[in-house]
């Protein structure tokens, strides 16, 4: 593993990378602090559904900016992943068993509600759980904290206390951001109903911050006197998220583009309580194949498990490190070309020097470290088209023709690229059999494909893929005037691969051999045509 992380330098000779530009900005905030203390950074999670990859990424943009904050300042920095456990069930999650028994805990906080999957004691220790063993496998340095346990210690009671002494003024924030109705019943606090456990919206009659208590009614009209410590009550969210702020002293935290306006709201909420809001970075939202909101609620977009079984975690880390401000798609087909995009990026940074290596991606996935053994001759691509022409169902398939490409290659001697074929096959077999189809070749590209496997024949099978890409090259042009060499191209794909793109094909030629490659362009020339000219096979 080689460290090219370059010794500590003044601001001006750090990249522009957006996780610096977070990093200068919160280094101007603690200018004056006392440098022994460390920089509290924090993430929030609502665990009502399981984690997603959204969840995933506010991590580890967090954890980008804290790299490069300690790497401008020297300075130490804490992570903390809040999890909100103590809020109330409002809906039951349509991805998770047992939704009849989840429905008759409705009102209840998430961490007394029984766990449906039956592997912990709470819905929420089994979701928390879900989610630091995620965090745990990507490596994440962090502290995970619970809600319910930081009320129920004490943890937060100074800043209960302040939240009763300012309640008045907390409400008129609120108020005008609500209904008529709504403004009518509102507080910041949430007592917890003593005989049902439910969370209460109620209007509180009375606040007493000396004995830390305030009284209210339930709906049958009984009333009630709760502290609000020990766990009895918590707040309500836009008080709560201020409140946390002021009571850990949180200095950074970012947050989606749909809470913009609780920022705003919380923020004033912390100021009256006593403190600076923490600086925050709003990122855009997650969307899924359709172009809708990402809900761990409805389950829709891509699970952290599915990008994991179709493509390695360091893609997933780049796919998320670019554009935090710009919104992303996530669904399967985005995996390869951020794989290839991430192995092109490790193999440019051995030859930066350790400056230049800040502002790659890859310093940041690796925590300031790039690891020479985490990446692969052969781009994911290529790997998915081996599979797709071998018609592959197992490993050895694809193996046989890397090592005629490189015979140094094995599943020992390069783990990571047999990482990647698992994933390869994995995908292929999964994502791109069922929907494969190859269209008939148009005259022109009859002709140009018969004259591409005559050409191929007369290639040396020592050909490089630079020599192979030449020889595709120069048959197009034959064939093809240069505005409409792009179609030849397309239909080298289409015709031969059934797909809409790969990679240069001279690669993948010299992968699959010349012999081979002259053979699949002769199966495809003999295949039947069916109606409207589209063959009449597919491969799944």
């Amino acid at each position: 593993m080689q460290n090219k992380t370059p010794s500590p330098q003044n601001d001006s000779s750090f990249p522009k990378l957006w996780p610096f530009e977070e990093a200068r900005k919160l280094a101007t905030r603690v200018a004056d602090r006392d440098p022994s203390k460390p920089v509290l950074m924090e993430t929030g999670y609502g665990p009502s559904g399981l984690p997603h990859i959204g969840t995933f990424g506010e991590v580890a943009r967090t954890t980008w900016v804290r790299q490069a904050f300690e790497k401008l300042t020297g300075r130490q920095t804490r992570l903390l992943a809040f999890s909100d456990d103590m809020d109330a069930l409002r809906k039951v999650p349509g991805n998770v068993p047992q939704q009849e028994m989840l429905a008759e805990h409705l009102g209840l906080p998430l961490s007394r509600i029984p766990d449906p999957f039956g592997t912990h004691e709470s819905f929420a220790a089994h979701n928390n759980a879900r989610l630091r063993q995620f965090l745990d496998a990507f490596g994440f340095d962090y502290e995970f904290a619970s809600a319910t346990d930081y009320y129920t210690s004490g943890i937060f009671d100074a800043a209960l206390k302040r939240v009763l002494e300012e309640h008045d003024r907390i409400i008129e924030v609120i108020a005008p951001t609500l209904g008529k109705e709504r403004r009518a019943t509102y507080s910041p606090v949430l007592p917890i109903h003593p005989e049902t456990g439910r969370v209460m919206q109620v209007p509180i009659t009375s606040v007493n911050p000396d004995a830390g208590t305030v009284v209210w009614k339930d709906e049958d009209g009984k009333s009630f006197e709760t502290s609000v410590y020990g766990g009895q009550a918590k707040m309500q969210w836009k008080a709560d998220w201020a409140m946390r702020w002021y009571a850990l002293g949180v200095d950074y935290e970012m947050s989606g583009k749909d809470l913009i306006d609780s920022v705003k709201l919380s923020s004033r909420i912390c100021r009256i309580l006593g403190s600076e809001p923490p600086l925050n970075l709003t990122y855009e939202l997650f969307l899924d194949a359709n172009g809708q909101k990402i809900s761990k609620s409805k389950g829709n977009g891509l699970s952290v498990e599915e990008w994991l079984r179709y493509g390695p975690s360091e893609s997933l880390a780049h796919y998320m490190f670019q554009q935090p401000t710009r919104a992303k798609r996530l669904y399967t087909d985005m995996i390869p070309r951020a794989t290839d995009e991430y192995l092109a990026l490790v193999q440019k940074g051995e030859q930066q020097s350790a400056e230049e290596f800040l502002s790659n991606p890859v310093w940041f996935v690796h925590e300031g470290k790039l690891r020479p053994q985490d990446t692969s001759p052969v781009s994911f691509t290529a790997l998915l088209n081996l599979a797709s022409v071998a018609n592959a169902r197992e490993v050895e398939i694809l193996w046989k023709f890397l090592r005629r490409y490189d015979s140094s290659l094995s599943p020992e001697t390069h783990p990571y690229v047999a990482r990647l074929v698992q994933h390869a096959l994995d995908y292929f077999n999964e994502r791109v059999r069922p929907t494969k189809v190859f269209r008939a070749p148009t005259e022109t590209e009859r002709k140009g494909l018969e004259d591409l496997a005559a050409t191929l024949k007369t290639v040396p099978d020592n050909a490089t893929p630079d020599d192979v890409q030449n020889v595709v090259f120069e048959v197009g042009k034959r064939h093809f005037a240069k505005p409409e060499l792009r179609s030849w191209f397309g239909c080298l794909y289409e015709v031969l691969l059934g797909q809409k793109e790969g990679p240069r094909f001279g690669i993948f030629a010299a992968l699959f051999g010349l012999k081979e490659t002259v053979a699949l362009i002769d199966e495809a020339l003999a295949r039947p045509v069916g109606p409207a000219g589209a063959t009449e096979e597919t491969r799944g």
